[in-house]
């Protein structure tokens, strides 16, 4: 049976969001970039001819929908699997049913970033040989969870989450809509109230109608029209929590942007994004590990109190719980934000890195070494070492003692910038070059 028969008639006590699946492009709304007149998804269905390809979208965005439409313009035999549920041996079956069918078969699998790379790979060779076209559905960016060989294989669409007005647009056909809709009942709705259900959706037009259809529970009869007034809406939308896969796409867009937004001196955007990746049921050690991070890449000796404040507030967080611990964070996020920013630290530690890769036998001049055992004090070991105590102003001045290893040629890792304390330490390392020139001039 074709799960997805587009010709089927939802009874009356099937949810809002599943009775009011379009049942045209013409009634798709949304995505334009793709559907619109002349883009490629339109195209393709005029052409009847359906291509693999996977569908990468937030919740409620239109990718089963779409699928369903893509089907139908194209008169394939559409084959539905859920990855949650399905494995190796549902895909084979799909496989045996499609070796009977004379149409295209398009199978529809939905979550399939959930296939681990065995199910993937029993999938590969029916779809590189046309026995099945591949219409996968993601919310999560196929790049990390698609194996390369079948993304190869499926071009990526991106759907973006409706805009409030979209969301408008979708709760209103399902007012008017007497036959799938909620038409019949002649609802007279206040102009703030699809707005505020718009708002409550966050992009997501299975949740736009699904708050519709209770909100609509709540109406009052008012000269024999029934109305849908904004008081009710608090209780028919509660609290809007903003939770989100921890290991998907969302918690790490997250994070990267707390990081960038620290980096480019945004308190406020920082704080922001912190508020929502928290309500989101985010861990506060992951913010306070980045904030740690930030600490040496990002702002570095510009200030050099960056880290031990960030360690500071880590501890706190420790000490006090979340809820006093939080703001310890925000503290060190806002400290961070609005210091001086210098990455001269991350900049030297990887060009050392990347020089002791091309020169992996370096040696400990021989001044430089322990001598514990007489053998090794007779080996020259430490000889010639100056203890900088005991020098004028606590710097052993000169090339012979800048402690670089003899033959290999010397390079200059950490270059202090101009900004905050780190123009201080220029100043500083300026004054020593000077001090080694005139040691390496002096009689």
């Amino acid at each position: 049976m074709d799960l997805f028969d587009s010709q089927r008639t939802p009874s009356d006590d099937a949810p809002l969001a599943y009775r009011m699946r379009p049942q045209t492009l013409e009634d798709y709304v949304g995505q334009e970039a793709l559907v619109g007149p002349g883009k490629p998804l339109r195209r393709m269905a005029e052409a009847g001819q359906i291509r693999s390809m996977l569908l990468w979208g937030p919740p409620g965005a239109g990718k089963t929908t779409l699928a369903e439409l893509l089907a139908k313009a194209s008169s394939a035999h559409l084959e539905h699997l859920s990855a949650v549920m399905a494995g190796v041996k549902e895909i084979r079956a799909v496989v045996e049913r499609a070796q009977q069918h004379t149409s295209q078969v398009i199978l529809f699998l939905d979550e399939i970033h959930r296939l681990n790379k065995s199910q993937q790979d029993a999938l590969l060779p029916h779809v590189e040989s046309g026995l099945l076209t591949l219409i996968g559905a993601t919310t999560e960016n196929p790049s990390f969870e698609v194996n390369s060989a079948l993304l190869s294989r499926a071009r990526v669409y991106v759907l973006k989450a409706l805009s409030e007005n979209e969301l408008i647009s979708v709760m209103r056909q399902a007012l008017r809509d007497a036959q799938r809709g909620l038409g019949k009942r002649n609802i007279k709705v206040e102009d703030d109230v699809l707005t505020a259900l718009a708002h409550a959706s966050a992009g997501d037009a299975r949740r736009a109608l699904g708050l519709l259809e209770t909100a609509c529970d709540f109406t009052e009869i008012e000269n024999g029209q029934e109305l849908l007034r904004a008081s009710v809406l608090s209780d028919v939308i509660g609290h809007q929590a903003s939770a989100f896969d921890k290991q998907g796409d969302a918690y790490y867009d997250l994070l990267s942007a707390i990081h960038k937004s620290i980096r480019s001196s945004r308190p406020d955007a920082a704080l922001l994004y912190m508020a929502r990746f928290l309500q989101g049921g985010g861990d506060p050690l992951d913010i306070v590990r980045r904030l740690t991070a930030i600490a040496s890449e990002d702002v570095g000796n510009a200030d050099p109190r960056a880290l031990p404040l960030v360690i500071a507030a880590w501890d706190a967080y420790l000490r006090l719980g979340d809820y006093e611990g939080q703001r310890a964070i925000a503290h060190a996020a806002i400290h961070l934000a609005v210091a001086p920013k210098s990455n001269r630290i991350d900049r030297a530690w990887n060009a050392a890195k990347q020089y002791v890769r091309q020169q992996p036998q370096v040696e400990v001049p021989t001044y430089l070494r322990n001598a514990p055992t007489k053998l090794m004090e007779q080996l020259g070991h430490g000889e010639g070492y100056r203890y900088a105590h005991n020098e004028p102003d606590g710097y052993p001045a000169g090339s012979t003692h800048d402690c670089w290893p003899e033959e290999l040629p010397k390079i200059r890792f950490f270059e202090p910038s101009q900004i905050g304390q780190e123009k201080r330490f220029a100043e500083i390392m300026a004054w020593r070059e000077n001090r080694d020139q005139e040691a390496d001039q002096a009689p």
